[in-house]
């Protein structure tokens, strides 16, 4: 019986996936029009960083007014999952360790959004860590809850799904940091590209995530009466 005190959240796994990559993809339009980057495929031809896509012009405020808020729903997001793993019975690291990884993560991406179209070197390394902490440990916390639900009856086959995107996330930064170091040159020009694929992928698999609190009838109570 549905419980009239509970909300299905759902929806807010939907827009922790999509919110970040629809405005990366925004400001990079926005950017081209506006003549701040020049048009291109970025997850080919490698030709602008979602960075400098929303350091000047409209692009900027885009950019800052939707991330921001991106960073406060990856946070909900990462701790309401702690909250369905537990919901599954599920009994693992991830129901722990996913809610504060999250929380650092989604700190390093507020970070990050701030320090973006500042110069300086403070702000330049504000940048750079917050870009390697938010990726690196979106995707720690994707492959967490992938390997959680692999060993629950009900969920063993979307997590191979899940398992299979994050092996194919994995894949792409291991291949970017091999060709770092054996053809730097090559890594120069390809660098852009990976970043990009990187990060569709991650937003991604938060979209499954979503399906799956949609699938599960996901609910969070949050008052009594």
């Amino acid at each position: 019986m549905k419980d009239p005190n509970s909300v299905r959240l759902w929806w807010l796994a939907l827009a922790a996936g999509l919110i970040p990559m629809l405005t990366i993809h925004l400001t990079f339009v926005v950017s081209v029009l506006e003549g701040h980057v020049s048009f291109c495929i970025p997850y080919w031809d490698s030709c602008t960083s979602i960075s400098k896509t929303g350091r000047q012009g409209t692009s900027y405020f885009i950019f800052k007014g939707a991330m921001l808020p991106a960073a406060l729903l990856g946070l909900l997001f990462w701790w309401f999952n702690g909250r369905w793993l537990r919901q599954l019975g599920v009994r693992s690291a991830a129901v722990v360790w996913v809610p504060w990884l999250g929380l650092i993560a989604s700190a390093a991406l507020a970070a990050y959004t701030v320090a973006l179209g500042h110069e300086g070197e403070g702000f330049n390394l504000m940048r750079r860590i917050g870009v390697v902490l938010y990726l690196s440990l979106t995707f720690l916390c994707e492959l967490l809850i992938s390997a959680a639900l692999r060993e629950h009856p009900v969920w063993r086959a979307d997590s191979k799904w899940l398992l299979g995107l994050c092996q194919l996330t994995l894949a792409i930064g291991i291949l970017s940091v091999i060709l770092n170091g054996v053809a730097p040159v090559l890594y120069s020009r390809t660098d852009n590209a990976f970043e990009w694929v990187f990060a569709l992928l991650i937003n991604v698999h938060a979209l499954m995530l979503a399906r799956l609190w949609r699938k599960s009838r996901f609910r969070i109570r949050f008052w009594v009466e």
